[in-house]
């Protein structure tokens, strides 16, 4: 019976940082916005612009998905008092074994929405582009890079992401050389910009017959998609474009077509491709969106005041300066060496368990505790 008394007291005490969470969240805002939504989505000619209607339409969504989010909140709290007050009176052990597995799950989910309170950056909410590459060393590093681009693709299945293919180029007897995907859904980049960067891999290579220990690497680039209402001044001039045939695994991953599209921009040597559309029109509209994205993210990291501020090639991260590391053999780790979080099941990680990882990194972020590499 203390123990239950201590658990109502401690649930009782999440009234509070409930409270805080709906003003943090701009719930009370988030309501009288919507119903202004609802009433625009009922005017006589609100499908007369469909482009509008749509942003309507999905601004409506994502305020309903964040009220509704809450409000279950808000009841599953009071939910887990009344299992508190009906255990007391009927002195259920197994009820309230039930109680310390709900209240275990409650703490988690509101660990969770405080985390989002942290996605402010003004791209955080966008979708998100991921581009891997292979680092040297052949079928080895190739094939990393493809571990890497399944663990990110069951990533998003966990969370509900939707995940488009936009390039991929086969490595030459395994993996891949490098591919991009666009994770879509609500603050993709929010929570996926703390993982670009070198990814180093130690195991006992399954292409090497002597069994001997290799150390791999692969990079990965994370771009928010930009709205289309974001205006960036590329000139036609400083854009090649090149047309070639479509290559995938078996034509599982795209179509064979001459319709692939690689745009190089001159002033920077920065490229993009895609190949996955059903048009060349298609694809190169992708791998512009792809180029923007890069010059933006590019112009906010390096705090340029403009585009045309951009000099030459961005060199990527070293492969000496490694973000986080998966060891295979002769122990089972996955560390990240900005944070210091770490996860012995490297089987789970590799199959999409990321969330400690990018959590440890919003937190310390927002704490000001952040390494740099």
């Amino acid at each position: 019976m203390i123990l239950l008394d201590e658990l109502k007291v401690e649930m009782n005490g999440y009234r509070k940082e409930l409270d805080e969470l709906g003003e943090v969240l701009n719930i009370k805002k988030s309501r009288e916005e919507l119903k202004d939504l609802q009433e625009q989505a009922t005017d006589a000619g609100f499908w007369d612009d469909l482009e509008n209607s749509q942003k309507v339409l999905q601004k409506t969504k994502q305020l309903e998905n964040k009220i509704t989010d809450y409000e279950k909140m808000q009841s599953r709290l009071e939910d887990i008092l009344t299992m508190i007050e009906l255990c007391m009176e009927e002195e259920d052990e197994d009820m309230q074994n039930e109680i310390v597995t709900e209240m275990n799950d409650f703490k988690q989910a509101l660990e969770n929405k405080n985390l989002e309170t942290l996605l402010s950056g003004e791209y955080d909410s966008k979708n998100a582009i991921l581009t891997f590459h292979a680092g040297a060393g052949g079928t080895e590093a190739q094939d990393w890079a493809e571990m890497l681009y399944r663990m990110y693709n069951r990533w998003a299945e966990r969370h509900n992401f939707k995940v488009q293919l936009l390039d991929y180029l086969d490595g030459e007897e395994a993996g891949l050389k490098s591919a991009s995907i666009m994770v879509e859904g609500e603050n993709a980049y929010g929570y996926l910009k703390s993982e670009a960067g070198v990814h180093r891999l130690v195991r006992v290579s399954p292409f090497d017959a002597s069994g001997r220990r290799h150390t791999s690497f692969a990079a990965l680039e994370v771009m928010p998609e930009m709205d289309d209402n974001i205006q960036v001044e590329i000139r036609d001039e400083d854009i090649e474009m090149e047309v070639y045939r479509s290559s995938g695994a078996g034509g599982q991953k795209v179509n064979k077509t001459s319709s692939a599209v690689r745009l190089i921009h001159k002033p920077t040597g920065i490229v993009t491709s895609c190949q996955t559309q059903r048009s060349q029109y298609q694809n190169r509209d992708y791998a512009m969106k792809m180029l923007v994205a890069k010059l933006v993210e590019i112009k906010e990291r390096e705090h340029l005041d403009k585009i045309s501020d951009i000099k030459g090639v961005q060199k990527e991260i070293g492969w000496g300066a490694q973000i986080r590391s998966y060891v295979f053999m002769p122990y089972t780790l996955v560390k990240d060496h900005r944070t210091s979080f770490e996860n012995g099941n490297i089987n789970a990680v590799m199959d999409g368990d990321l969330d400690g990882f990018i959590h440890a990194y919003l937190k310390s972020l927002s704490h000001g505790t952040l390494e740099k590499n």
